[in-house]
């Protein structure tokens, strides 16, 4: 199971709030039907395929451009575990117990 945190920032918008532009980029997610959870600075995704993964970080990456941004940076971090299918909600409920 893929689980990873995407974060897009438009530069170059003249203003200071970006929260239509997060809507673009999360609409392409719910489009491709990919589970994601947004928080106050990035968006979790959670896929089994890699390639629908970056296809789908590519799209949301021209949405932010399509919105009118002059600049786009798009940061990337992928959990990619092979040995165990763990969703992000098994993950966050793991460490819980611990606590």
């Amino acid at each position: 199971m893929i689980t990873a945190e995407l974060t897009v920032i438009p530069i170059g918008t003249g203003d200071t709030s970006i929260s239509e532009y997060i809507a673009a980029a999360v609409s392409i997610l719910e489009e491709r039907g990919i589970k994601y959870e947004i928080n106050g600075v990035g968006t979790l995704i959670e896929t089994e395929d890699s390639q629908k993964l970056f296809d789908a970080v590519k799209a949301v990456h021209e949405a932010v451009f399509n919105e009118g941004a002059k600049r786009v940076s798009t940061h990337l971090k992928i959990d990619d575990r092979r040995d165990s299918e763990k969703t992000m909600e098994q993950k966050v409920e793991s460490v819980e117990k611990k606590l």
